[in-house]
This record gives C-alpha cells, sequence and structure tokens, in this order.
C-alpha cells in the first residue's frame, strides 16, 4: 500500500490503473497504447495528482528539455518582449527556459555560461556583450545581433534596412536636415548597421544629415548638449531626427518638450525597436519594428535542429515602418 505522504510513482499509477508499469510509461512518453488503457492511466495520474519527472525522463534520453537564455535584463522593454517570445516558443515545444540575467557584465556571462553547460542544457541563446565568450563546441549555441563564429548561428532584424527605411521616410514626409542620434556598443555588432543605412538613405535622397553617437555607459545629457548646439533663435536645426532606439526617442521626445519644440510640427522623430506603451497598443513613438516574434521563433527552430554545421551564419529578419505619432503621416496613410 501506498505512503500517503510520499509523492506517488508510476509504479502506483500502474497499480490505480490496474495495467502493467509498462503501459504507464508509454502513455506517460506519448507512446501507443490501446484507448482503453490509455484512458485508466490518465484517470489514475490525475486522481493520484502524479508528477513526471521530466528531468529524469530527459537524462535517460540524454536531453534535459531545458535552454539557457542569456539576457541583459528584463527592465528594458525591448529585452523583456524578446524574452517573452522565446520562453513561448520553447513552452510550444515542450522545452523549459533557465533565464539568466547578465546586466552586461563580460563575467556573469561567462560564468553563466559555464553553469548552463555545468546542468547540461540543451543549448544556449544569448543576447551578449562579451567579445571573449568561450562557449563549448559541444554546446548548441544561438546568438542575437552579434555573430560569434562560423559554428554559432546569429539571428538579427535588417538592421541596415530599417536604417534606410527611416531615412526614406523621414524625406518622403518633407525632412531636409536630419540626425541620427544613438547608444551605440564597442561590439561588432548587427544593431550598428542601422547609421550605415540610414546614410545611405540619406544620400539616396539627398538629405543633410548629422550623427551623435554615445558610447554603453556615457550620460543621456550629452544628447541634451547636442540639441543644445543645435538650437538657433528658438529653433531646432533638424526637421527629422532618428534614433537608434525607442528608448533613445523617448529621451529625445523629453529634451525637445523641454526646449518647446513640438513634436512632429517642428521636428519628425522616428525610432527603432516597435516598443508600446504599458498596458496600451499605442507605440511611444513612429518606429521600425523589429519582428520579435519571428527572431525568438527563429532562434528557438535552429538551437533544436540536430545539425549545427549546416545552419546559416546569419539570419536577417526583414523590418517594418509603423506611424505613432511623432510624423506627419497616419495610420490611414501607411502602405
Amino acid at each position: 500500500m501506498r505512503n500517503k505522504n510520499s509523492a506517488p510513482t508510476m509504479k502506483d499509477v500502474a497499480m490505480e490503473a490496474n495495467v502493467a508499469l509498462g503501459t504507464v510509461s508509454k502513455v506517460i512518453n506519448g507512446l501507443p497504447v490501446g484507448e482503453s488503457y490509455r484512458i485508466r492511466v490518465e484517470e489514475a495520474i490525475k486522481k493520484l495528482n502524479y508528477q513526471v519527472n521530466s528531468y529524469a525522463q530527459g537524462l535517460k534520453a540524454s536531453k534535459t528539455y531545458t535552454v539557457a537564455v542569456l539576457m541583459p535584463n528584463t527592465l528594458h522593454p525591448y529585452f523583456a518582449w524578446l524574452t517573452y517570445e522565446i520562453n513561448l516558443s520553447l513552452l510550444k515545444r515542450k522545452y523549459r527556459m533557465l533565464l539568466c540575467c547578465t546586466d552586461y557584465n563580460h563575467g556573469a556571462e561567462q560564468e553563466y555560461v559555464t553553469m548552463a553547460q555545468q546542468n547540461k542544457v540543451d543549448g544556449i541563446i544569448g543576447l551578449t556583450y562579451n567579445p571573449d565568450l568561450q562557449v563549448g563546441e559541444n554546446v548548441p549555441f544561438v546568438s542575437i545581433d552579434r555573430s560569434m563564429g562560423s559554428h554559432s548561428p546569429c539571428i538579427a532584424s535588417d538592421n541596415f534596412a530599417g536604417g534606410q527605411m527611416a531615412a526614406e521616410k523621414l524625406a518622403d514626409l518633407g525632412c531636409k536636415n536630419v540626425a541620427f542620434v544613438r547608444i551605440g556598443s564597442s561590439l561588432d555588432n548587427e544593431p550598428n548597421k542601422r547609421k550605415a543605412g540610414f546614410e545611405n538613405g540619406c544620400l539616396a535622397r539627398n538629405l543633410l544629415y548629422t550623427s551623435k553617437i554615445l558610447w554603453d555607459g556615457d550620460s543621456f545629457d550629452e544628447f541634451d548638449n547636442f540639441l543644445t548646439e543645435h538650437m538657433h533663435n528658438g529653433k531646432l536645426d533638424f526637421d527629422g531626427i532618428f534614433c537608434g532606439t525607442d528608448i533613445v526617442a523617448y529621451h529625445i521626445l523629453k529634451i525637445l518638450k523641454k526646449f518647446h519644440v513640438k513634436v512632429p510640427d517642428d521636428v519628425q522623430i522616428i525610432g527603432f525597436d516597435g516598443i508600446r506603451n504599458l498596458n496600451e497598443n499605442d507605440y511611444i513613438c513612429s518606429t521600425i519594428v523589429q519582428p520579435v516574434h519571428d527572431i525568438a521563433e527563429m532562434c528557438v527552430e535552429l538551437l533544436l535542429q540536430e545539425n549545427m554545421a549546416s545552419k546559416p551564419p546569419l539570419v536577417c529578419l526583414p523590418v517594418s515602418y509603423i506611424y505613432g505619432g511623432t510624423t506627419k503621416d497616419t495610420p490611414e496613410r501607411q502602405e
């Protein structure tokens, strides 16, 4: 007789359902059995509140059905959104996410990778900033936004096309003198291509442009100083600004409000990412939207494929522009 104070086992389920232990194992693992047997086993599982030890199952199959995900944090709306979508993609495939928030710390990134490998995860998805990050070749790894070498696929938005799209949109909306502002990383990563794409678009449309690049750790006050230098007689030199992220656009909007510069009447703003206002469907600005759901799906799909050697070194997914109130177009006029 089973001890009521102990967790039920597969043997308890078999006795309750009056079937062989092997039948219970088949039902739990989704293998075919007679319909009447399956129903009896499932009813017994429910009655006893039997919990499948998926970790033990995974060890037997040389899998843990766990994927480590390295993110800088989940405070940034874009990172939070991406984490959410990756988790959904994993759950859909009956995998669990081991979330590791690194806070941009190079040492923490390496420690988390080591910990993940020691815990026998089935793979790692990482948005990382450590240029010297070491990942064992026996652990599948998919990078977001930064190439880690030919052995690890990199998934990113088409950042160059997004930058070019922003320039073309500002030109279409009548802008003549524009600025590009961003906080950039010293790493050679895909988001750095937004600047090149924007410059290419400006040259193609004969737009005058000025760039202001801050680096990680620089104060947002530098943007305040930059815009102050370009204020003359209460008017801003620029009639359009492309911001490297929506978060930068948010700060630029606050500065312009302080200067009594009207958006979009005096200057039009386009950001990058596709972040929405909290608990609302509205975007915080007109923006180049990253396909976050598709990025997450592609990361998980490539990670779980068996043959890593056949995977592409870089996958760029298409972006799109959407009106968010900081440009002179309207939702109805969008293509």
